[in-house]
This record gives structure tokens, C-alpha cells and sequence, in this order.
């Protein structure tokens, strides 16, 4: 019912301002004392992707940060100098923040505008594997001069290295070591409430085909802005967005403080398409990790077969690193067991220490610094 209420929301306004608009990230890194710069990138297809780069030490193999579904570059570093962004820089990497198309800060497209253009909201992971991610690894290896990244990815922001890997596997020479901080591909064990709202997803889509509505949950939306509401009305609010937000992903209040939470909610979510939330759906309703399912006939038409499909994980042949949290209600360790036997080159395979674990605490836990930095830095170190 929340998500069908949000959605509803979200249907009868796609554009509601915030009356206090929160830094954007370029003025989040001044904050923290750093410096940063902003590229456009351009995709074969068209879209146009904001991409960042927080100033450090360009002798460094760069290391291109992806974000999650329905989030952008803001979730690694709204932390500050906790965060996992920043503290790559103070280490020296050479950092890079990538945003995927269709959120607030790569809503742009040569042609096509997102709020007239249905077609622009016509994408899904898939895209984002095939065109935003060469794109982007592309212009960083141009611009630095490198053979060579090296990928840190969460949640989606994983997945769509598989699909990379997978159908353009030439780009598997080109990342030294993707790490995969809550790792999706097969993604058949959520556990609830996240299965839950899975399950009424086909309703919620529901809602936005017959209103002809394509962006979901924008930045700023009235359903955005009535989670904000509810998370800032003191302890009882914060209370209630835990566990909301601990019934979907997996929450550690120890982790996700009450001020933390009501900063966080300014930046999330950030928009995607219907497109890219049903075709996670369709993942999570079949036996493996394939295309998008258009049905029987157009299956034939794209795909000559009534079936999408599968992405062929045996062509990854990028080393991979999968950390996976006790707690996470998402990528659980069943489905990242099933995904770590599969990939042909894992470079590690570790289940955080902390049972309470959980799927945001990759980018947003309190104590990243302890717990998830040393990691990090051994895997990069041990890649570049």
C-alpha cells in the first residue's frame, strides 16, 4: 500500500519543488573541502550523462563510483568526509562519480525531452550496460590517458557491469577490478517486505500505463517530498522511516542515524524509468538474469525467440569482487552464492562481519571509514 500510495503521488506531480532545494554535488564537495569538476557525456543513443570527478591524485588508476537504482552521485557522498567517495580521495585515488540516464542530473538527451518525449523513459538496465557505461568508461580513459579503471559499484550500479561484461566483453580489459557492494543479478530471494512490494509491483505499473507516466519517482516529486515530510517529523517520523526503510533494504539504526536519515531523504530518490523498475521485477520473476521480456510477439520480432535472452555471465571475465550484508533484504547471500559461482573470474567473495549488515549501509553507514574502507583499499591496491 505505501508504494502504491507514493506512486499515486507521484502521478499528480512529477515536478513539485522543495521549498529548501539541498546542495547539489558539486557544492556538497566544496563543502567538505574539496574541489570537483562536471563532464557531459554522450551516449551512442543519445543521452546525455552528467558525470564528476572529485579533484585528487591523477598519477592514480581512476576509480569510477556507479550508483544504485532510483539514486545518483550524491549517495556517495552525502556521508561528508565519512563517505565513500571523499574517502577514496583523501586516499589519493583518482575518483569518478557516474550518474545513469533518467536521474536528476542526466535527465538530458540530444533529441528528445523528458518531459515531452515518451521515448526518452524508453530504457532499463540494459541500456544503461550497453550504452551509459561504455560511454562513460570511454571518455575516463580518454581523459586520464589509462588503459584501465577500476569500478565500484552498488546495488544496480553493479548489475549493469554484468550486462556490459556480457554483451560487449571487449570492456572486460578495460576495468581492472569491479566491486560490487550488494551485489544483483540473479535476484530471486528477497526477502519481506522488499517481496512484498515486488509482488504488487504489477499493479503500480499498472497505475502509470493507463496515466501514460513513464519517470517514476523523481527528484522532488510530491512523493518524494511526502517521504521527506514523514522522516522529518522529529523521532516518531524517524521511527517510522527506519522502518519502512528497514523493511524494504535491511536497516541498522546504529548505522543510520536520525540526522543522517533526514539528509539522506533529501537526496533520494533521484528518478528512473517505469521501464527500468519492470524489467527488476521481471529478474526477480524468472529462474536467471535475461533481456527485457516484451512479450510473446515482440520477443520474436527482437529477439527471434518467445523468450528474452539470458546474459551470458561466462563472458565476465572482469575480475569481480561481490560484498554482501547479513541484513540485506535486496541482494541477499543466496542469490549472491548463485551469482559468485557463476562469474568466471571472482577476485573475492566476502559477507560483512556485522549481522545488521544491510543493503544501504554500503553507501550511507555511519561507520564506512571501519568497516568497508580497508576493504576497498585492499582490493584496489591489489588491482591497479
Amino acid at each position: 500500500m505505501i508504494l502504491i500510495l507514493l506512486s499515486c503521488l507521484s502521478l499528480i506531480s512529477n515536478s513539485a519543488a522543495s521549498a529548501n532545494t539541498p546542495e547539489d554535488f558539486n557544492q556538497l564537495i566544496v563543502k567538505y573541502g574539496r574541489e570537483s569538476e562536471d563532464f557531459d557525456v554522450v551516449t551512442d543513443d543519445g543521452y546525455i550523462l552528467k558525470l564528476f570527478r572529485i579533484t585528487g591524485n591523477e598519477s592514480k588508476q581512476p576509480v569510477l563510483l556507479v550508483h544504485g537504482v532510483l539514486d545518483s552521485a550524491d549517495t556517495f557522498v552525502i556521508r561528508g568526509n565519512d563517505s565513500v567517495a571523499l574517502n577514496l580521495a583523501e586516499a589519493g585515488y583518482d575518483v569518478w562519480i557516474a550518474n545513469c540516464r533518467g536521474n536528476k542530473y542526466s535527465r538530458r538527451h540530444v533529441k528528445l525531452s523528458p518531459d515531452l518525449d515518451k521515448a526518452f523513459w524508453d530504457y532499463s538496465l540494459h541500456e544503461m550496460g550497453i550504452y551509459d557505461l561504455p560511454a562513460t568508461i570511454d571518455f575516463i580513459l580518454e581523459k586520464t590517458g589509462k588503459a584501465k579503471l577500476s569500478a565500484i559499484g552498488h546495488s544496480e550500479g553493479n548489475t549493469i557491469f554484468y550486462v556490459l561484461g556480457s554483451l560487449m566483453p571487449e570492456y572486460n580489459e578495460k576495468v581492472s577490478v569491479m566491486i560490487a557492494l550488494g551485489p544483483i543479478a540473479y535476484f530471486h530471494h528477497a526477502k519481506p517486505f522488499a517481496s512484498d512490494l515486488i509482488a504488487v509491483w504489477p499493479v503500480v505499473n499498472g497505475f502509470y500505463k493507463i496515466t501514460f507516466t513513464e519517470e517514476v519517482l523523481p527528484d522532488r516529486s510530491a512523493s518524494a517530498e511526502l517521504a521527506r515530510f514523514v522522516c522529518n517529523r522529529g523521532l516518531l517520523g524517524y521511527e517510522a522511516c527506519v522502518i519502512g526503510i528497514g523493511a524494504v533494504v535491511g536497516c541498522d539504526k546504529d548505522e543510520i542515524e536520525p540526522d543522517f536519515l533526514k539528509r539522506a531523504v533529501e537526496y533520494f530518490p533521484a528518478g528512473t524509468s517505469r521501464k527500468n523498475l519492470n524489467h527488476l521485477v521481471q529478474i526477480t520473476r524468472s529462474s536467471g538474469f535475461a533481456q527485457y521480456d516484451y512479450g510473446l510477439i515482440k520477443n520474436r520480432i527482437l529477439y527471434k525467440s518467445i523468450s528474452p535472452p539470458e546474459y551470458d555471465l561466462a563472458n565476465v571475465t572482469m575480475p569481480v569482487a561481490l560484498l554482501v550484508g547479513q541484513n540485506d533484504n535486496f541482494a541477499v547471500e543466496e542469490d549472491a552464492e548463485r551469482l559468485r559461482d557463476v562469474l568466471p573470474n571472482v577476485a573475492d567473495y566476502h559477507v560483512m562481519e556485522r549481522k545488521t549488515f544491510s543493503h544501504i549501509d554500503f553507501v550511507w553507514g555511519k561507520h564506512i571509514p571501519e568497516y568497508l574502507m580497508p576493504i576497498l583499499d585492499d582490493l584496489l591496491s591489489k588491482f591497479s
